[in-house]
């Protein structure tokens, strides 16, 4: 004897080998043995054989109409094998039972399952509505391979262009759109980003990257909402601070956070301002403007391009531009300029007018440190430079000796300056080196450090919380804890220098303008009070967007980076080794792995063949021609 029996929603058919009360032995066609229920049999047959039962049943399924079928069967729940005998009018075989119950079994939308074999007629109304939703998944199926097949013929359907965003960003993984686009990725052995392209979703990988980060971070757009902003005539009440300044900053920056003055006291003795611009002034916690610079936390910078923090107006109103009177958030510290000692230091609320805005490539030149170490030497701004020289030098003599090892400021960064617009990959772009430890640089750094250690230091004085950056063990962190920074070589490092382009910068403003209108009431008065958890909020969510924003800013320059090198038909360049086969070029802020490059020490120079660019991957595609520079 034989059986038919459904297991895991699978028709099986076997020879009975043994049999209990409630189970039985099976013997497959190939020997092996089961113990199945005796509950999941269907029948029992004498022959066929049961593989011919199951291959005969198949077919004879195949023939059976399923409308016809659905008008035959009774209208209440029924036997498969009872209605057998109806349908073919005889006793019908076990061939015919079983095609009768596979032709039902593959009708769900005709026949609802009852049990083991047993089925009931779907009401009319269910039915149509089966059918229908059958009929528009097959037209679904019929649409996703058409755009599949357009794809893969190097096409791009409206369909697909209209939502080739969201398939890179967010994609609706149950639309259509999607899955015709998921297959044809998979079909041709691709990544999404390259077969958009490949089809014109986008006229080149600049665009793509560009859309791909808008639509990620700034899905409404990067444009402010029409706000009230507090009016300059507000702050008409601050004194106009006495002193000459001069902002120091890139060619190409609008956001001037921070200027500098001198004043001498004496032969040796200056009295340093450092101004820094106050929109902490006309920013309350919470408010419209105080929301939208937390929504996102710092300015965006790429090459051409940026994506502020703040409305232009705002910033506008409170940049430390030349010749303007601005609200300003002043750091006096007097100083012994042969000693390097500090004599004392104030942070007062003022009113400033900047002198001149001074550019870094108009000045890094002549600016040397021959020249400052020279008297006789004529520098432009001679006299507001060299005092300021002369204290940065003590500042970092006395930090190296907190760190105890000098500073590696010796390396050469790039600014990238682009002759046309940013979102054109045919924009002449230039690469501008410059040296950290060049002296302006080493100025503006200096002092930027001092006052953020001396606010920072302010702050815990009056138990006000900020928001620091430490550096314990070798680990960066920020934290509400006034925690030294030892690479830097600082007991408080509290960023407070830029707040036109850094939400944290723009929270810790706030305390110190706190602390200097109130004193040592300034814990009570200060917007954000102590052991306040909104604090640590924004610094888990600065973090997170902050490297956001680098990686973009990376990403973007490492483009740009490949565009210089194709503009300058550049085909050899030496590299200097980093590790393994990480390798810097020499004259572009570009790294890059050589394949098969052999150990070399770090700092070993060799020279590269370029074969190609891979702007997508934002790739250089390169081979080791020597291990010694050309």
């Amino acid at each position: 004897m034989h059986v038919l029996y459904e297991e895991s929603g699978t028709f099986k058919a076997a020879r009975i080998f043994s049999r209990s009360d409630s189970t039985m032995q099976v013997e497959s066609e190939s020997g092996k043995r089961s113990k199945i229920k005796n509950a999941i049999v269907l029948f029992e047959f004498d022959s066929p054989e049961p593989a011919q039962l199951l291959s005969q049943a198949q077919a004879e399924a195949e023939k059976i109409e399923i409308d016809f079928l659905w008008e035959c069967a009774p209208q209440e729940e029924f036997e498969a094998t009872v209605f057998a005998e109806d349908y073919y009018g005889h006793v019908p075989s076990a061939v015919e039972k079983a095609a009768l119950i596979f032709a039902l079994n593959s009708a769900p939308a005709y026949f609802h399952r009852r049990g083991k074999g047993r089925y009931r007629p779907a009401p009319p109304d269910i039915l149509a509505a089966a059918l229908a939703a059958i009929e528009k998944k097959r037209l679904q199926a019929e649409q996703q391979q058409r755009w599949t097949d357009q794809l893969l013929a190097g096409e791009l359907p409206e369909e697909i262009a209209q939502v080739a965003t969201s398939l890179l960003v967010k994609p609706d993984k149950n639309s259509n759109e999607w899955k015709a686009f998921a297959a044809a990725v998979e079909q041709k052995r691709t990544t999404p980003e390259q077969l958009l392209l490949s089809v014109g979703a986008w006229p080149h990988p600049l665009a793509l990257h560009q859309t791909r980060f808008m639509a990620t971070h700034f899905p409404k757009g990067a444009t402010f909402p029409d706000l009230a902003l507090a009016s300059s005539s507000q702050f008409d009440d601050l004194p106009i601070a006495d002193v000459v300044a001069y902002s120091m900053d890139d060619s190409f920056t609008t956001e001037v956070d921070d200027a500098l003055s001198v004043t001498m006291l004496g032969e040796n003795v200056m009295r340093l301002g450092i101004h820094i611009a106050a929109p902490g002034l006309a920013i309350e916690r919470d408010d419209d403007i105080d929301r939208l610079a937390r929504s996102r936390m710092s300015t965006v910078y790429i090459p051409g391009h940026k994506i502020p923090m703040l409305p232009d107006s705002l910033i506008t109103a409170f940049s430390l531009d030349a010749g303007e009177l601005r609200p300003a958030l002043s750091l006096y510290v007097d100083a012994n300029l042969e000693t390097g000692e500090m004599l004392g230091s104030e942070t007062r609320l003022e009113r400033i007018r900047v002198a001149e805005n001074l550019r870094h490539n108009l000045l890094d030149e002549a600016v040397t440190v021959e020249a400052l170490a020279d008297p006789s030497a004529h520098i432009p701004y001679g006299e507001w430079l060299r005092p300021l020289w002369r204290y940065a030098l003590h500042l970092s003599a006395q930090r190296e000796a907190v760190r105890g090892k000098p500073e590696n400021n010796s390396r050469v960064e790039y600014s990238f300056v682009l002759e046309g617009p940013h979102d054109d990959p045919d924009t002449k772009v230039k690469l501008v080196p410059r040296r950290r430890d060049a002296p302006l640089d080493r100025i503006i750094a200096e002092y930027m450090i001092l006052a953020n250690n001396l606010w920072g230091g302010l702050l815990a004085q009056h138990d006000v919380p900020g928001i620091y950056r430490s550096q314990q063990a070798g680990r960066v962190r920020m934290s509400t804890h006034a925690l030294p920074h030892e690479a830097i070589g600082v007991p408080y490092y509290a960023w407070s220098t830029s707040p036109l382009r850094r939400y944290i910068d723009l929270i810790n403003q706030l305390q110190v303008i706190a602390t200097a209108r109130h004193g040592v009431s300034a814990r009570l008065a200060a917007p954000f009070k102590p052991k306040d958890a909104d604090l640590f909020a924004i610094i888990g969510a600065f973090d997170a967007q902050y490297a956001a924003w680098g990686d973009y800013q990376s990403a973007m320059e490492r483009y740009w980076c490949l565009r210089w090198l194709q503009q300058q038909d550049i085909r050899v360049i030496t590299a200097t080794v980093l590790r393994d086969d990480l390798v810097r070029l020499d004259g572009a802020p570009l790294v890059t792995r050589v394949p098969g490059l052999p150990a070399l020490e770090r700092g070993h120079q060799v020279t590269i063949e370029i074969l190609g660019y891979d702007e997508l991957a934002l790739e250089l595609e390169c081979r080791l021609r020597d291990t010694a520079p050309v």
